[in-house]
Formats: C-alpha cells, structure tokens, sequence
C-alpha cells in the first residue's frame, strides 16, 4: 500500500503537497509494514488552508440551513457505501479489529445524521412586545473558520463530533489528523469531495506540533475541538485561550468501574472485559479500575481472569481477533514499564500480557491482556491513563469507599456502576463526578444526540462535542431589538 510519495493537502478543494520536505512513517501497527509517509507539515500550509476556509466562509454562510445538510446527506450515503473500505483503513493504520472499526463509523454516520437537523436545531427565540411595540429576537450565526485535532485512536468517529455540525451550521473547517494514522481521514475527505461540497468549506493539513501551533495562534481561526491526553489538552486550551478563540478539549480518563455483590455474574466480566480490553484498551473510556464490594471480589477476579487469559489477540483484519495491536512500539514499551512499575509498587499480576509471542506477528505491537490485584491508591497504576489493556482491581467493603476512588482523582470522564439495585445505582448516578455514567453499561459513550461530556481534567471548556452542545460551540447569538415607527408618508 505504501507509495513513494507522501500524502497531500486538501486546500480549496484541490490535493497539494505540502512545503515541509520532512516525513514520518505510517505502519501497520500489527505487522509493521509501512503504508505510506506523511509530511510533518509547516506553517505555510496551515495559512494556505485558512485562507482558502476564510474565503469560502464569505459564500458558504449565506447558504440556507436546508440546502447546507443536502450535502450531509449525500456524504452520509457516500460512508455507508464504502464502508467496508473505511473500516479496513482503520484497521490497517489503528490495529482495531474490523468489528470495532466499524462501530466506529456507525457512530461517525450518526453524527452525520443529527447534524441534518440543523434547520431545527439552530434556531433562535423572539419575544413580542418586550416594551409597548418593541421586541426581541436572538438568532444563532456562524463563527467563521474552525479548525479540528484530531487523535490517533479513533481516526474516523471523532472528526465527526465536530465536523458536520460545524459546517450545517455555516462554518468552514481546517482538519489536522493524527501523523500516526492520517488515512482515514484522507479518504473520507475524498468522499466528501464527491458530495459537491463547495471548495474552501473543508480542509486538510497534515502535520505534528509545528502545524497545531501554527492553527493555535492564526488570527483567523476562530474555535478549536481537540481530542487528547489532558497534559496537550491542557497545553491547546491555554494556547487557543490566549489567541482569543473558543475551545473544546477532550482530555484523557482514568475510568473506574463498580463491582456490587448483585451484578450479574456471566454478563458483568464480559461487559468488563469488553470496556478494559475493547481497542487494546486505546480509548477515553475504557474501564482501567475495577473497585470490588464487599463479596464481588470472590467470583469477579476469576471471572475476569478466565475472559483475559482467553482473549485472541492478533490482526485485526482476522475476524476470529477479538483485541488488535497498540498505535506503536513507543506506545507499547511505555505500558509494558508502567506495568513493570506498578507490580514493583506492590500490585498482583494476576494475568500479565507482556512481551507476547503472536505467531505470524512478531513485529507487531502487541501487548495481552493484564489484571493486576492489590492496586494502591498512591501507586502509578492507580494515578496513571496507561491507555492499554490494563485493568488494576480494587477491593473495597461499601459504596463509599468505591466512590471515594471515583471521585478522588484528577479526571472525571466516566464512571459505571454493576448492581441489581435501584436505590445503590441512583445513590451513584447522584453522586459520582464523572461526566459520563454507566449503569450495568461497560463503555458509557453517548449516542450523537447527547453530548460527550467530560469533567475535571478530563474536560478543558464549557461545550462539549456532539448534539446541540456541538450546535452551542459552533454557532454565536445574537440579539436584536427592533421597534418600527409607522410611516405616515407612504400611501397605500
């Protein structure tokens, strides 16, 4: 798949190749094979891009609601048509299995459809009479250009928490991939592309840090949706803050998961399993604690066991895998010492997915699933995102205690809770601090119609992606007062 020549720009509707003559390597996370190059990108091609999104924003504004969303129609039907195609690109360049690419881009798809609302979801209020022959009136406008960075683990879904709404809504976009998977998104604007979309409205730079500084700081961008780890999240919001802009930044997680006693036996490991294992454990809200009440523990840590020792990892192009790769061997070093670490801190390796052998893949990144017993609080384990197919198991006598593991720490993106009881599951809901809540749910992940929510350092911003948050961020009010004199020198 690999070619000679690195992958282009799309600006103004049209491919370029970028200024930067420097590249990296896109691999196969599961055989390390190289698929292409991708430039690291300069500030020349962000202005480029901007300024292509700056003019088409002046024309693209003036075009009504209900003929902006035709074109998301159009690429709604374009992604479900080659579909198969997307969810193989992923596989190939994020090491996913193809079963969780494509739950990728169902999601993606839905996004697509809420966005296609817009017409109702953007509209304003008005009062009559607020004083005698005086009313008001606030519509929602566009902001202007925007941009997205985005992250490696899910290439295809979260451009799309931003994207279709951000242009339903009469904006113009700068999208910046991640340089360790940018052919997804590649193909996708292709797709888009074949919609009609008028040029300008959406743009491509590919690139690392220079090129996100570069969208940061250019004075024509005007609002930012970021998807992360919390220290760059953290980095983008005071940055873009700084140069005046709107910001939404989706910061990393360490997700806890209650185990009471009553939850159900079988259904519960693999709800677990599927949260903490599920795409090799590379996302913001896999289970990476699972905190054991009271009796659970008898029969939930060989449960647990049973489901990790088994899990077939390997390709994810085989359907028979049921986990893939991590991003990179950087990637997988760095969880391997973490759980070096976390074990010379006092944790039990109860499963230990280190340095595997995967017959066939002994290039790839791979590491199998680990539970690990006697987590500390103050242990690395427990203070760390490892972002991989770690789960640290927590032993506790009651709900307090468990919640005092959810809420004590930095992060609050989600939390879930497995029990029989109404009472013990509301007491929860009330009052666990994360943003998103599971009940006997192992992956708490909002349909498109609800907003991604995030809390603490989860969370950097006010409005989050997804539904009509997305439509608040992407759009200003604006309030006119008007009142009219009768004109006596007109005849009728």
């Amino acid at each position: 798949m690999a070619t000679a020549t690195p992958l282009l720009n799309y600006i103004n509707g049209q491919w370029y190749p970028s200024e930067s003559k420097d590249t990296l390597e896109v691999r196969n996370p599961a055989t390390a094979d190289l698929l292409n190059y991708v430039p690291l990108g300069t500030v020349g091609d962000v202005h480029r891009a901007t300024e292509a999104a700056a003019r088409a924003f002046v024309t693209w504004r003036r075009v009504p609601a209900t003929e902006r969303i035709q074109y998301l129609f159009k690429l709604k039907i374009l992604l479900e048509t080659h579909l198969d195609e997307l969810c193989r690109l992923i596989t190939l360049e994020c090491g996913k299995t193809l079963t969780e690419s494509r739950g990728e881009w169902q999601r993606a798809i839905e996004n697509v459809e809420v966005a296609c609302g817009i017409p109702l979801l953007m509209q304003g209020y008005n009062s009559e009479d607020i004083a005698r022959g005086i009313d008001e009136i606030m519509i929602r406008q566009p902001l202007g250009v925007t941009a997205i960075i985005a992250p490696f683990n899910f290439p295809g879904m979260i451009p799309f928490w931003f994207l279709p709404y951000a242009i339903a809504c009469g904006n113009t976009v700068v999208i910046k991939p991640s340089e360790k998977v940018p052919l997804t998104m590649q193909r996708t604007l292709e797709l888009l592309a074949e919609t009609g979309l008028p040029a300008g409205v959406v743009n491509l730079v590919n690139g690392a840090k220079t090129v996100v500084d570069a969208i940061l700081e250019h004075p024509t961008i005007r609002a930012i949706s970021f998807v992360g780890s919390s220290p760059v999240a953290k980095y983008v919001y005071g940055k873009a803050a700084t140069h005046g802009k709107r910001v939404q930044c989706q910061g990393g997680a360490k997700n806890p998961i209650i185990i009471f006693p009553d939850a159900d036996p079988n259904l519960t490991p693999k709800i677990a399993a599927d949260s903490a294992f599920g795409c090799a454990g590379q996302r913001c809200l896999a289970a990476s604690l699972a905190v054991t009440v009271g009796e659970a523990r008898d029969w939930f840590i060989d449960a647990m066991t049973d489901v990790a020792e088994t899990r077939i990892v390997g390709d994810g192009l085989n359907p028979e895998v049921q986990m893939g790769p991590v991003i990179t061997p950087q990637s997988q070093a760095r969880i391997e010492q973490l759980i070096e670490q976390g074990i010379a801190e006092g944790a039990t390796p109860v499963v230990d997915g280190r340095h595997p052998q995967i017959s066939g893949y002994e290039q790839g990144n791979f590491i199998r699933p680990t539970l690990l017993t006697n987590v500390q609080p103050d242990s690395i384990l427990a203070q760390t995102e490892i972002f991989g197919p770690v789960l640290g198991i927590v032993e506790v006598d009651r709900l307090e205690t468990a919640l005092e593991w959810v809420n004590g720490g930095q992060w609050g993106n989600m939390a879930c809770i497995f029990t029989q009881s109404g009472a013990i599951a509301r007491q929860f809901r009330y009052e666990a601090e994360a943003g998103n809540i599971g009940i006997n749910i192992g992956v708490a992940a909002p349909m498109a119609f609800f907003p991604f929510s995030g809390w603490k350092e989860s969370f950097f911003g006010d409005l989050h992606g997804q539904g009509k948050h997305a439509v608040e961020f992407f759009t200003q009010t604006k309030v006119v007062v008007e009142r009219w004199f009768e004109d006596w020198s007109r005849s009728f």
